[in-house]
């Protein structure tokens, strides 16, 4: 039985994807940070029948500390030897720059890059020893252009493709696969669950209160099936030779296609007609 290590499992394409995989016959470490969210996940694991397949375990990849204390005690779960790990914990926190807060712009870059930059090096020998494996990290069509009032997670993510393209050279000659899942977006507890800092007295209100909205109303009509992002995920560890990119739904796709052939400054004015922000004066 093949054995992967999930992380943000508690909801979203975390959890789907470990009910996906554990359908599929693998054995799935499913962690989170929070053990008290583990509910949900029990609950869908059991409507699925896979309850056996499922391990929750806690881990928190901002714990730099435990991190590697955590490591050996999944892998020890794993008999010693993963087959796959799936970087998903993610968070948002929507701001204009200047307004972020600068604990939150760290608690984004340390969940979304450096927490997984820091679980895969502890990973790696493990990887290396068994000359086999794939590492996936669920980035985001945020990696392709940057968004208004999203500067931190854009450069979260633009962060870690730039990672992923270079881990990829380096570990290919021990047989390990490091694939990029790219969501558009996509009906998760991320849209809930992020917080829009706007302090009473910002220079940048008349823009946020145009942004918002518009920022809803694209997500409503766009946002997709989030089980589409989960079976990307279990195609790219099922394939024989899985593809390094996997853009998921039409936006990022799109995004993919548009990707350095059209000019930045084009690019910023369709988003902003697009968005109705072209109209406001600060």
């Amino acid at each position: 039985m093949r054995t992967v290590l999930i992380t943000g499992s508690s909801s979203g394409f975390g959890l789907l994807t470990s009910i996906t995989l554990a359908r599929r016959g693998w054995k799935v470490i499913a962690t989170m940070r929070d053990l008290s969210r583990r509910n949900e996940l029990e609950m869908a694991a059991s409507t699925a029948g896979v309850t056996s397949s499922i391990l929750i375990e806690q881990l928190d990849v901002t714990d730099s500390t435990r991190l590697g204390q955590r490591v050996v005690a999944l892998l020890a779960l794993a008999g010693g030897q993963l087959d796959a790990v799936v970087h998903n914990a993610g968070i948002a926190v929507a701001a204009a720059f200047e307004d972020l807060p600068e604990q939150d712009l760290h608690r984004v870059m340390d969940t979304n890059f450096f927490g997984p930059l820091d679980l895969t090096r502890a990973l790696l020998p493990s990887f290396r020893a068994g000359r086999r494996g794939r590492i996936v990290f669920v980035s985001s069509d945020s990696a392709f252009a940057g968004e208004p009032t999203n500067a931190i997670y854009c450069a979260s993510k633009f962060a870690v493709e730039g990672f992923a393209e270079s881990l990829a050279y380096e570990i290919a000659p021990f047989g390990v696969h490091v694939v990029v899942i790219e969501p558009g977006p996509y009906r998760t507890e991320i849209w809930r669950n992020s917080p829009r800092v706007q302090p009473a007295n910002s220079a940048y209100g008349p823009l946020l209160d145009t942004l918002w909205p518009a920022v809803d109303k694209h997500v409503a009509k766009t946002a997709g099936d989030p089980q589409e992002v989960a079976n990307a995920i279990a195609e790219a560890l099922d394939a024989k030779r899985p593809r390094f990119r996997y853009p998921v739904g039409t936006t990022a796709r799109i995004g993919l296609f548009l990707r350095g052939k059209i000019p930045t400054a084009l690019m910023r004015r369709g988003i902003s007609r697009y968005l109705g922000i072209h109209k406001v004066k600060l």
